[in-house]
């Protein structure tokens, strides 16, 4: 941690960095996830793995394993699978990928409320 704020019931798990960055309420940061200049605005409940289990194609609540999330705002509730790059690698200031569960605003990714963001995804 360097520089961060991180709300109460977090759970950031070994091997993950959290810098410059606000992490809200509930918020579960999976193992070597880099997380930079970044809000994570947390979930409104806690889920277990097992709620999330008996729902197919469920992806667990937070930012999964190895993912890297850098200038962007993940709203509340949101599911980022594993390997997940939230970068804005392309470097684009306004975008509406709302029907993908994202916008871009200044140049900043917001992933959006109750969405999921598949494994793998590059933003």
């Amino acid at each position: 941690m360097t520089r961060s704020i991180i709300g109460d019931g977090c759970v950031i798990k070994a091997g993950a960095a959290v810098r410059r960055s606000v992490v809200g309420l509930r918020s579960l940061i999976e193992e070597d996830c880099v997380i930079e200049d970044a809000l994570i605005m947390g979930a409104d409940y806690y889920e277990t793995l097992e709620e999330c289990a008996n729902v197919p194609g469920c992806l667990p609540m937070g930012i999964g394993r190895g993912s890297v999330v850098r200038r962007a705002i993940i709203d509340k509730n949101a599911r980022i699978g594993e390997g997940c790059q939230i970068v804005n690698k392309e470097g684009v200031r306004e975008a509406n990928r709302e029907d993908k569960g994202y916008v871009i605003k200044d140049g900043i990714v917001v992933v959006i409320k109750d969405f999921a963001i598949p494994s793998g995804t590059v933003i």
